[in-house]
C-alpha cells in the first residue's frame, strides 16, 4: 500500500467516526451558545464574567451564531468559557453510513450517465441493452471508475 493509499485510509477513518457520531445532529434554531449555556443554565452575565466582556456581547455572540457571522475562534472561546469543547465538521448529506458509501453512490451515477449516453447511441443503431445487460455494466463501470479515477465524480453536479 502505497503512503498516497494509507493517507486516504486515514482520512476517511476521520471521515467515518465522525458521520457516526453526527448523523442526527442538526443546529438548534436558537444556536448552540443559547443552547448551551441555558442547559447549563448559566445566565449571560455569569458567561460574560468568565470570558471578562459584557452581557451584551454575549447576546450579540449568540445572534452572531444564529446569522452565520460569528467566528469558529469565537465559538472555541465561548464554548471553552462554558467548560465545553466546540466541535464543527463536514459531513455528506445523505447517501450511507459511511465516506465510501458516499463515494460509490456518486462513482453510480457517473457510471449510469455513461451507460445512459452510450445505450442512447446504441438505440439509435437498434442496439440498446438489456436491462439486465445494463445493471451488469451498471456494475462494472462503477467499479471501474472507484478503481481508476474517484476524483472525476466530482466533475459534475
Amino acid at each position: 500500500m502505497s503512503i498516497k493509499e494509507v493517507a486516504l485510509r486515514q482520512y476517511r477513518e476521520i471521515v467515518n467516526r465522525c458521520m457516526k457520531g453526527a448523523r442526527n445532529i442538526t443546529v438548534p434554531k436558537e444556536g448552540w451558545l443559547k443552547v448551551m449555556r441555558k442547559s447549563l443554565n448559566m445566565s449571560a452575565p455569569q458567561l460574560a464574567k468568565r470570558l471578562g466582556v459584557t452581557r451584551a456581547l454575549i447576546y450579540r455572540n449568540e445572534k452572531a451564531e444564529k446569522t452565520g457571522r460569528i467566528t469558529l475562534r469565537k465559538m472555541y472561546q465561548i464554548a471553552d468559557a462554558m467548560e465545553c469543547r466546540f466541535v464543527y465538521a463536514i459531513i455528506p448529506q445523505v447517501h450511507g453510513e459511511t465516506i465510501e458509501d458516499y463515494i460509490e453512490y456518486k462513482a453510480k451515477k457517473m457510471a449510469l450517465s455513461i451507460i445512459n449516453k452510450t445505450n442512447t447511441n446504441m438505440a439509435l443503431e437498434a442496439q440498446d441493452l438489456s436491462l439486465e445487460k445494463i445493471d451488469i455494466e451498471l456494475e462494472r463501470v462503477t467499479k471501474e471508475i472507484l478503481n481508476t479515477r474517484p476524483s472525476d465524480i466530482w466533475d459534475e453536479k
